[in-house]
């Protein structure tokens, strides 16, 4: 492993800024931590709210815990990681922590992505599906990065 910082932050083809592998990256390689303030689902809410951000615009990572990071919040370049369908690398928690880990050997120059399906609670209506669609351009992708609704049984 080089002591050259792994990944670099820069305009994305996905979705505004993105972050690159800056050399070659290993399989199962620790890239990166995702780092933030670790506060409860409800004070995430009311820090949307007050911002007046757009749903489908956060920085934050729920945990095991109920809680939530934000990474808006002292995070760092982590929460710059576009979701993709087919990605190359996962999120891990770990007491409490986030870690981004390689899913297989990644090449200087590629977009570091992993998969965060979206909890919405609404109705998933065509105006919301549209705000979170999926532009990663994976030859499987979904569309959309909304975790799919539970059906209920009847």
């Amino acid at each position: 492993m080089s002591d050259q910082l792994a990944y670099v932050v820069r305009t994305s083809p996905v979705h505004g800024r993105g972050v690159f592998a800056n050399r070659d990256i290993a399989v199962s390689e620790c890239v990166i931590e995702y780092t933030g303030r670790e506060i409860p689902w409800s004070e995430a809410l009311e820090r949307a709210a007050a911002q007046n951000m757009p749903h489908n615009h956060t920085f934050f990572f729920s945990l095991a815990n109920g809680n939530v990071v934000d990474g808006g919040d002292g995070g760092n370049e982590a929460r710059y990681i576009n979701h993709s369908c087919e990605p190359n690398c996962q999120a891990i928690e770990d007491e409490g922590r986030i870690y981004i880990y390689a899913l297989h050997d990644i090449r200087c120059g590629e977009e570091l992505s992993y998969s965060y399906p979206l909890i919405y609670e609404g109705r998933h209506t065509p105006a919301i599906k549209r705000s979170f669609a999926c532009h990663c351009g994976a030859p499987g992708c979904t569309g959309t990065m909304l975790e799919p609704k539970k059906r209920r049984r009847s």
